[in-house]
């Protein structure tokens, strides 16, 4: 059998990635040499990818033609084979979750440090890290090469607000959110969301829901979660972090936030 041989019946088989390691192992009379050029063949036709070193995704037919496998193909192997925790975030898991308008470009995936480079195909995939992931904040979907992981609706609330930088500004965020709302329940995860964000972030997050979104209840829990004592002792922030602040701007009492930013969710779309 033939690497190339080998290959397809992997792909038949439903086994869309393998590492060097498995090639090394199927094929233990070929040298390193040998292996590596013949795996170089496989990329230069288009039949694998190299997404990152010693690791592959087999291009299915329908991408032949770009040699380029969409991420969501491999995401979940990749983890694996890297033995990173991950969850796929922001406007991707949106999409996932039935609240974005439009899919995305690229994928967004959160892990923990450090950092991952995949190269040349890393324009795919848009890297997001936290010092920590919360497993019971996590669903499964499964797609054509197996299960993904993705945040629940309160985790991805909370990124969006947390990293709005990665996805251009607090409006896109709101707007996603919108779409999201009616699934959230914080009362849920009231002891686990203290330890996944800061302070600062649930402030936000609350005065979008109250003032933005409508929805009081979801605000009035994430105010319980902060606790009015701390809330009361916090020193104004803005909302925006990277907007200019002046004095003369108006200030949430409440949510002891500056609104330096005009949150607008119709404007985006």
């Amino acid at each position: 059998m033939t690497i190339s041989q080998w290959i397809d019946k992997r792909e038949m088989s439903g086994l869309p990635t393998f590492s060097y390691k498995d090639v090394e192992e199927t094929f233990p009379h070929m040298s390193s040499r040998v292996l590596r050029n013949e795996l170089y063949r496989q990329c230069k036709a288009q039949r694998i990818q190299s997404v990152i070193k010693s690791f592959y995704a087999i291009v299915p037919l329908q991408f032949r033609d770009r040699g380029v496998v969409p991420p969501y193909n491999y995401i979940g192997q990749l983890m694996k084979y890297l033995g990173k925790p991950y969850y796929i975030s922001l406007l991707s898991a949106g999409v996932l979750l039935g609240a974005a308008h439009q899919r995305p470009q690229f994928l967004t995936v959160t892990t923990l440090a450090p950092r991952i480079n995949l190269g040349r195909r890393d324009s795919q995939v848009v890297w997001n890290y936290r010092p920590s992931i919360s497993e019971e904040m996590l669903n499964t979907t499964n797609s054509d090469t197996g299960p993904i992981l993705y945040s629940n609706p309160e985790l991805t609330a909370v990124d969006l607000v947390q990293y709005n930088h990665l996805i251009g500004g607090l409006s896109v965020a709101a707007t996603v959110l919108s779409e999201l709302i009616e699934k959230i329940d914080f009362a849920q995860y009231k002891e686990l969301l203290a330890g996944i964000t800061s302070v600062p972030t649930l402030q936000r997050l609350g005065f979008i829901c109250e003032n933005i979104l409508e929805s009081p209840k979801q605000a009035d829990i994430l105010y319980n979660i902060i606790g009015k004592d701390k809330i009361e002792r916090t020193k104004y922030i803005p909302l925006a972090t990277s907007k200019p602040i002046a004095d003369t701007m108006e200030r949430d009492k409440r949510w002891k936030l500056i609104i330096n930013d005009n949150i607008d969710p119709d404007d985006v779309w």
